[in-house]
């Protein structure tokens, strides 16, 4: 109906024009402003585009036919409804910014420009979002808008006109679906204050396990040095002390044993060592294990006496060997040695 409406009224405007009230009129001298193109006609034929600046042209055969802005146009997509992937119904509206790149394709290719590229891009608007569900309409705004420009430059590239950009401005859903949608948004607000308490609470346990082992640790650590500076020093120290002493006394009995009657002397203390053992038995304990010859003194005596002569006999020997015959001193015989020990013990 808007095509046959211009047929009817072209007689009275033969050229429409947009951003203009009327087309200029040919007086010969035109001066064309800048970012505008000029579509001029001789007898009724395309004859040349008029460059912005000065410009001549012969009155009555040529006439100016089309006026072309050059600039970036904003054209609004009237809202319009939309069927989703997943069947909801969309109200949906957007901005789409075009300029004109060939003023005679713009004029000649296509009666109205403008509203051709609008109902392109309604129709492709409508195709993008039947291709998408309701989640995905709002995550990948971006992508549809790169989707049309992409439609309508395909299009419109033989009418001359380059689209630059489209921008969806609202998208409107059902009240039914919107209050669904809210509800989506607060379960998953909850499920995420859920996951991040429970997160937390799994950190802090976490934190105090390791406080505690890293506690113990450190306390087994510092008990084991503890002990270690315990052992070095004082036990190590009294260890040392003790084995000194043991050794000093050791060659004292040693040095005392080697002089005159070292022998007796020894056989004396041994004496009196079994004597004072034998006086504690049955003291801690009504069981006891006593040898068959308990009573008989003398030959006890006589047996430690045998086991101290056989191992100081190899010394003796090699005493003997390294001392001048001179220097040695006679033993008391046994005989001598057991009854004074008898004696004693009496």
């Amino acid at each position: 109906q808007r095509s046959q409406q211009l047929k009817h009224s072209a007689w009275l405007a033969p050229a429409p024009c947009r951003l203009n009230s009327g087309l200029p009129m040919n007086i010969g001298v035109l001066f064309v402003p800048q970012q505008e193109a000029w579509v001029v006609e001789r007898m009724g034929k395309f004859h040349r585009i008029l460059e912005p600046g000065l410009n001549f042209l012969i009155p009555l055969l040529d006439r100016i036919r089309y006026v072309q802005s050059l600039k970036e146009i904003v054209i609004n997509v009237p809202e319009q409804s939309a069927v989703t992937l997943d069947n909801v119904t969309l109200q949906i509206d957007g901005v789409l910014y075009l300029r004109v790149m060939d003023p005679y394709k713009a004029s000649y290719g296509v009666e109205d420009p403008e509203y051709a590229v609008t109902q392109l891009a309604q129709t492709t608007m409508r195709s993008e979002l039947g291709k998408l569900s309701l989640d995905r309409v709002f995550r990948e705004r971006e992508s549809l808008n790169a989707n049309i420009v992409d439609a309508i430059n395909q299009a419109s590239d033989c009418w001359g006109i380059r689209c630059l950009r489209y921008e969806i401005k609202d998208i409107h859903v059902p009240p039914r679906v919107k209050e669904s949608m809210q509800m989506q948004v607060e379960a998953e607000r909850r499920k995420r204050a859920t996951v991040l308490e429970s997160e937390g609470t799994r950190e802090s346990a976490i934190n105090v396990a390791e406080g505690q082992k890293q506690a113990q640790i450190l306390a087994s650590e510092a008990e084991k040095a503890e002990q270690i500076n315990k052992a070095a020093g004082r036990e190590a120290n009294a260890m040392l002390v003790k084995a000194r002493a043991k050794a000093e006394a050791i060659q004292l009995l040693a040095a005392a044993l080697a002089q005159q009657h070292g022998s007796a002397a020894a056989s004396l203390s041994v004496a009196e060592q079994y004597v004072s053992a034998f006086s504690k038995l049955a003291k801690d304990s009504n069981t006891l294990l006593l040898p068959a010859n308990t009573g008989d003194v003398t030959n006890m005596v006589a047996q430690a006496l045998g086991i101290y002569t056989a191992l100081s006999k190899p010394q003796a020997v090699k005493a003997q060997d390294e001392m001048p015959p001179a220097c040695e001193d006679p033993q008391p015989p046994a005989t001598e040695v057991l009854k004074a020990e008898q004696a004693g013990s009496s």
